[in-house]
Order: structure tokens, then sequence, then C-alpha cells
């Protein structure tokens, strides 16, 4: 029944899921990168890796934002999170029984995970799905409208 009534705007409600996934994955690249936003920072890596992950995040989350070579950005914007989960989340070799902060657990819910392997998943559906809606690339003819 909801089916009915919101499946109609199915295009939209995506175009929106790319927009904020976009937007939203830009902040951490802002917050890295410029050091505007003020919360918690994640555990320095060497700071050439620390900072070219910044610099994918904002330029990638931008361009899915805008929709601008939207399939590319999140293909490359997804392989980053599935790196930063296996690097940083899920670490072989740590595990502490006791603790689960820092832990090796596998499943995301205890090594804090979770936003990196949902934003690897998302970031892949919009790899494959496209642009969608209200696009740069549609506006340029790069994808055709939904």
């Amino acid at each position: 029944m909801i089916q009915r009534h919101l499946g109609p705007h199915a295009d939209r409600a995506y175009a929106l899921l790319r927009i904020m996934a976009g937007l939203t994955f830009s902040f951490h690249g802002v917050q890295k990168i410029l050091h505007l936003f003020p919360g918690k920072m994640p555990p320095p890596a060497p700071w050439t890796q620390f900072w070219f992950g910044g610099i994918i995040e904002l330029v990638c989350g931008l361009a899915i934002a805008v929709g601008l070579l939207t399939s590319w950005a999140a293909f490359l914007a997804s392989g980053q999170m599935a790196v930063a989960y296996f690097q940083f989340h899920y670490k072989i070799g740590e595990f502490t029984p006791k603790s689960h902060l820092g832990s090796s657990f596998f499943f995301p819910g205890v090594n804090g995970g979770e936003m990196a392997v949902l934003y690897c998943f998302v970031f892949l559906f919009i790899a494959c799905k496209g642009s969608g809606p209200w696009s740069i690339d549609v506006a340029l003819g790069r994808q055709r409208p939904a």
C-alpha cells in the first residue's frame, strides 16, 4: 500500500540520497584537509594517506552531490571506504577479547566501522545506478533522465 503512494517519488528520493550522501562524505574531507568542523578526528594515519583520503572525500563527495561523473566518483569513494574499513576497523591480529574498542571483531557494530560499510555500499549502489535526476550529468546529456 505504501509503495503505491511513495513509488512515484522513487527517482526524487534517490536524487536526495545521492545529494545527501555526497555532501556528508565531502564534510569528512573538509574536516581532514581544512580542519573547519570541530569533532572527533580519526587516529592519524600517515599524513600522506590522511591527506589523499581527505582529497578523495572532498572531491568525490562534491561530484556525487552535484551529479558530475557520478558513477566514477561513487566507485572511487566506495573503494576508499572498503579500504578504510579493512585498514582501520577490521584489524587482523589485534584481537583483545576484553575490550571492544580497537578490537579486530569483524562486525561493524563492534569495531566502529558502521559508517565505512554503509558509505561503501551506498556509493557502490550509486556507481551502478548513475546520477539520476537533478544532476549535471543529465543536464550535459551524459546520462538519460529517469
